[in-house]
């Protein structure tokens, strides 16, 4: 019984984001107005105070952290893996016969893309996918195209950070990035930063995609149409000489 009721209470009782309370409290006074009008409105006003509680929420996550892992960065489902450069912001990072940067990530004319693409109803929290330092941050204001489109990671507004991972000579580079309705990214790193893999950044409102170029010669551990968990699902593992993972959708 104990159990149990431990169980409803960590699914019920949920921590909120800090972000989340004025629109709740909004919610909750537009609730009260619609009431004063008529039962119909109110029971909407109650929907809406409910889902906007339930759109903020930011569970614990338990976090993988033996070296080399790369974690997911955000809930969703992996709309896309595919070979791309580095978003264009991160073109000052690259390195050259002059000054080699000395890291795989940024010399490399290519690498992995993994897209994960976040509906209204998943947690928008995002958090660190490893252990390191953070190079660069870079706002860049943008479109706003559906999110799950390709060309979102290059046209929307996003905000981009390369992160240096402990241990290696090479970074990871992940990417918030705005959708049809999201119309605000918050991210609270900052160059020099020391991280930790699991911490929480950010979050983007409304629904969103978050980006994760993998390290050079580093194969995703996810398929496309795979749910992720923000902190706690594997997508890359350095140490691993695993080739890309084959997927098979079953009812």
């Amino acid at each position: 019984m104990n159990d149990l009721l431990l169980t409803i209470r960590k699914s019920v009782f949920v921590p909120i984001h800090p972000a989340g309370w004025p629109f709740i409290i909004i919610a909750a006074i537009v609730m009260l107005i619609f009431w004063e009008i008529s039962e119909l409105l109110g029971v909407l006003g109650v929907a809406l105070t409910l889902w906007c509680t339930y759109f903020f929420r930011n569970p614990p996550r338990t976090v993988p952290s033996r070296r080399g892992l790369i974690i997911a960065p955000a809930d969703g489902r992996v709309s896309l893996i595919t070979q791309v450069p580095l978003p264009p912001e991160l073109d000052d990072m690259k390195g050259s016969l002059a000054a080699p940067t000395g890291d795989a990530l940024c010399d490399a004319p290519m690498v992995t893309r993994v897209s994960i693409f976040l509906n209204v109803f998943d947690v928008h929290v995002q958090r660190i996918p490893a252990f390191g330092d953070i190079r660069k941050v870079v706002y860049r204001p943008g479109k706003f195209f559906n999110a799950s489109l390709d060309k979102a990671s290059t046209d929307n507004e996003r905000s981009t950070v390369l992160m240096k991972l402990d241990g290696y000579d090479t970074s990871v580079a992940f990417v918030q990035i705005a959708g049809l309705v999201a119309k605000r990214i918050i991210c609270k790193l900052s160059a020099g930063q020391r991280v930790e893999a699991g911490e929480q950044y950010g979050l983007i409102r409304f629904g969103s995609r978050v980006d994760v170029y993998l390290p050079p010669n580093t194969a995703p551990l996810v398929a496309v149409g795979q749910r992720t968990v923000g902190g706690e699902t594997v997508i890359a593992d350095m140490e691993s000489a695993e080739t890309a993972r084959d997927a098979i959708l079953r009812d």
